[in-house]
């Protein structure tokens, strides 16, 4: 893990809202090249391979704001609706992205349902850029510090996937 010391020093010097809607843009981009996948037919297992790709860092997102943010926005005192609804919004996508993983690019529905996840994906993070981040903002929370500490957490999950960790 010798990165892990160096994306959390990058991480130390942005905020954690801003390190959050930098992983809803990656995926966003992901969604619009399956999106281009899936229009032209192309090959399952390249469509597959995205899918996959776009499942794991959705996963790993997912778990970091659980396991670090949302709790820290909730002892800041950030509007418990708020997060209880983001929450909500997870298992929903947990529940779509196992769907897809336990379904191959030829069966009925798969493009359908991966389109579905972008589509809630979009929301959801749209949601959090203009709703709960500024909260997070007002509530003067460690940003820079939960910033360091998203970025230890993406490594060590990105690590235990099996999966390079970007500096």
């Amino acid at each position: 893990m010798a990165t892990k010391p160096a994306a959390t020093a990058a991480a130390a010097k942005t905020d954690a809202t801003i390190l959050l809607t930098r992983d809803h843009n990656e995926v966003r981009k992901l969604f619009k090249q399956y999106e281009k996948l899936a229009d032209a037919e192309a090959a399952a297992s390249d469509r597959q391979a995205l899918a996959e790709e776009i499942c794991m860092k959705l996963t790993i997102h997912a778990t970091s704001e659980e396991d670090i943010f949302y709790p820290a926005a909730r002892e800041a005192g950030v509007e418990t609706d708020l997060l209880d609804e983001a929450e909500v919004e997870h298992a929903s996508a947990k529940d779509l992205i196992a769907q897809i993983r336990s379904m191959t690019p030829d069966e009925d529905l798969y493009d359908a349902k991966v389109k579905v996840l972008g589509e809630y994906i979009d929301h959801h993070a749209t949601e959090e850029e203009d709703e709960m981040f500024p909260k997070c903002r007002k509530a003067k929370m460690d940003l820079a510090g939960l910033a360091a500490q998203l970025a230890e957490r993406k490594a060590q999950l990105l690590a235990e996937a099996g999966e390079e960790v970007a500096a």
